[in-house]
């Protein structure tokens, strides 16, 4: 008998202590604004320009300011720290991609801050595929011929890329790994230079994100071959998928994603949820992003979760077996 007491007593005692949480949670958001960071820079960057038309929706929706904080640096290190440093009330989140979160934990020694537990996943956002790009005098017309040329002349191809770890570098890594191939890497500082040289025939292929070479991919200035993502983009409609040309395993894709510090209230994470899956139903934002190349995704916090370990999982090994570090 005391010993029940004691416990209701205890229990008592921690009631209190949960209401505020609770009712913070219900409360938000309480007229703050609430602070998106981006670790890139603002001004038109694939990652930044999805980030604000979710913001912008997510902002319409729930009728409260929400504001993007652009900390770029450090591969995205910079505001990804930044991010889980933050109070866990909700008014800070992160939005960020693959590279930052699943990718960097295999090129760093020393993060400072664990995608998988520094955060709480919301929602995946969208993707862009890395598509496979060639100079119009390349004889392959498809990746199988590509494959075959390759192999025919082991070593021989330049591929650009924007730089060591990058989504474009390790797309050919993956490539190379699962086709038995041997080409080049020649890294760029910027990807406009990649392209110019792509078309000059002074690299003669890459694997870039859509929405950075499909104006010359339309106008008939570099060639397609396949695109790295289970269905084909919206935007090049025309180019089939790598799985569809017999290479299922060649998927490459930057996905973006919403997250918050860990210990944000649960009752905050899914409203979030919900309301960006409500957001990324809207046809308008949904054309907004096929337009530039990015297919949106939604779905349930754990699907983020899910996704996350997965790509975790899969960059390592390419990493790995690259044998690429960063410091």
């Amino acid at each position: 008998m005391q010993r029940l007491i004691a416990q209701l007593a205890l229990a008592a005692a921690a009631a209190p202590l949960l209401v505020p949480v609770a009712a913070q949670a219900q409360a938000w958001p309480a007229g703050k604004p609430v602070q998106v960071i981006v670790p890139a820079p603002g001004g038109g960057g694939t990652g930044d320009t999805i980030a604000r038309v979710l913001v912008e929706g997510l902002a319409k929706r729930m009728g409260t300011t929400m504001v993007v904080d652009n900390k770029a640096g450090a591969n995205g290190n910079i505001g990804a720290a930044a991010a889980a440093q933050a109070a866990p009330d909700g008014y800070r989140l992160l939005f960020s991609w693959a590279g930052t979160l699943a990718v960097n934990p295999s090129l760093y020694r020393n993060l400072p801050f664990d995608p998988q537990r520094s955060f709480e996943p919301i929602a995946l956002v969208a993707e862009v595929p890395n598509i496979l790009v060639v100079n119009n005098d390349l004889p392959a017309k498809n990746v199988t011929e590509f494959v075959r040329y390759a192999k025919e002349h082991p070593g021989k191809l330049a591929v650009g890329s924007t730089g060591q770890g990058s989504s474009m570098h390790l797309a050919l890594e993956l490539f190379m790994r699962e086709t038995g191939t041997k080409m080049l890497h020649v890294p760029y500082n910027a990807p406009g230079l990649a392209t110019t040289n792509l078309i000059a025939n002074d690299i003669q292929a890459m694997f870039q994100l859509i929405p950075g070479v499909i104006g010359q991919v339309k106008g008939a200035k570099v060639r397609a071959l396949g695109v790295m993502s289970a269905a084909r983009s919206p935007a090049l409609p025309e180019v089939p998928t790598m799985a569809e040309q017999g290479f299922p395993k060649l998927m490459s894709t930057t996905w973006f994603a919403l997250l918050a510090p860990k210990g944000t209230p649960a009752a905050i994470l899914d409203k979030l949820n919900a309301e960006t899956n409500e957001v990324l139903r809207d046809p308008e934002v949904r054309k907004k992003l096929a337009d530039m190349g990015a297919t949106t995704l939604g779905g349930t916090r754990q699907a983020l979760a899910e996704h996350l370990a997965a790509e975790t999982t899969k960059w390592k090994h390419v990493v790995q077996d690259a044998n690429i570090q960063l410091q």
